[in-house]
């Protein structure tokens, strides 16, 4: 009976619950949303509250050097100091100064990227597919897939060698710029992230496209070195490739069998020296006139007999 009353009591409890359950799922679903949206805006933030704190260091360090400078000027009319002293001194509050406007022009155009930034905010019914970490995912894919047609073509594998080989240094950067960009990639475009984790993410791609750029243009180079691709082909476009490839295939079905026959005509060459009892064949063929072309023989013609058969030494055989 006392369950029922306290049920009776207090039964406007479940609901309250249930329906803040249900408010906070909500709040928190869009406030990723949100998030998810702000993300390249927040990690231009972040970049540009980074980049004030590294130009204020640098200021506070004109400030040592120019009081530095005045230390030693003091002391080198003390008598206390050299003249090269106070010339290291300037040099220092130099290079000082120049590396305060160098931050404090980073501070403007990391600025600049901010507004950038906030004018392209997508909105909120935008496509997912459009979100900065989707799209940033789908520039991984891309420049992923562009290195796939080397490796898994085998005429581009022919044509273009230095895609594969480790060995050569804008590959070797291109594979290492490889492996960080993927190790900093999320599992999904859904995936939290923080403006510094998208931040790093998004300059390994960055890095990872320009490699790959440079990678590939030094391998057209070797190609059109080594003749696998004409001089005036243009870089990778589809249309033309396909002609490329079929160049390259030609060339190598043409030196293969280039190569058989030689082989083949050794093996003949070899072949009829060392018939037994015949004279050494000359494999210069003789000289025939157009007007007297020689006479092909019969192709189903038997070759004549060898009797008797050869002997190592010059007694007769008997008569049967």
């Amino acid at each position: 009976m006392d369950l029922w009353v306290a049920i009776a009591e207090f039964w406007w409890v479940a609901p309250a619950v249930i329906g803040t359950g249900a408010v906070g799922w909500f709040g928190v679903r869009r406030q990723r949303a949100a998030h998810a949206r702000r993300l390249a805006y927040d990690a231009a933030r972040h970049e540009l509250r980074d980049a004030r704190t590294t130009a204020a260091g640098a200021r506070a360090e004109v400030r040592v050097a120019r009081a530095d400078l005045a230390r030693v000027q003091a002391e080198r009319a003390a008598g206390r100091a050299s003249s090269s002293d106070v010339t290291r001194a300037r040099n220092e509050l130099i290079r000082a100064q120049r590396d305060a406007r160098a931050l404090a022009a980073g501070v403007r155009a990391q600025r600049a990227r901010v507004a950038a930034a906030r004018a392209v905010l997508p909105g909120a019914a935008s496509d997912p597919a459009r979100l900065p970490l989707a799209q940033l995912m789908t520039a991984h894919d891309t420049v992923t897939r562009r290195w796939l047609d080397y490796e898994t073509d085998p005429a581009k594998l022919i044509a273009f060698p230095v895609m594969s080989d480790v060995r050569a240094p804008l590959t070797a950067v291109y594979l290492a710029e490889r492996a960080t960009a993927q190790r900093l990639r999320p599992r999904s475009a859904q995936t939290p992230m923080s403006p510094g984790e998208f931040a790093a993410y998004r300059d390994a791609v960055r890095r990872l496209e320009a490699s790959f750029d440079a990678a590939e243009k030094e391998a057209w180079r070797h190609a059109r070195a080594s003749g696998a691709v004409p001089p005036a082909e243009d870089e990778p476009s589809a249309p033309r490739w396909t002609q490329v490839a079929q160049r390259v295939t030609e060339t190598v079905i043409a030196s293969s069998a280039d190569v058989i026959a030689r082989v083949g005509d050794a093996a003949r060459s070899a072949a009829r020296s060392d018939a037994p009892g015949d004279a050494p064949v000359d494999p210069t063929p003789p000289r025939t006139t157009p007007s007297s072309p020689p006479a092909p023989p019969a192709p189903d013609a038997p070759p004549p007999p060898v009797w008797p058969v050869p002997s190592r030494s010059s007694r007769r055989p008997p008569r049967p």
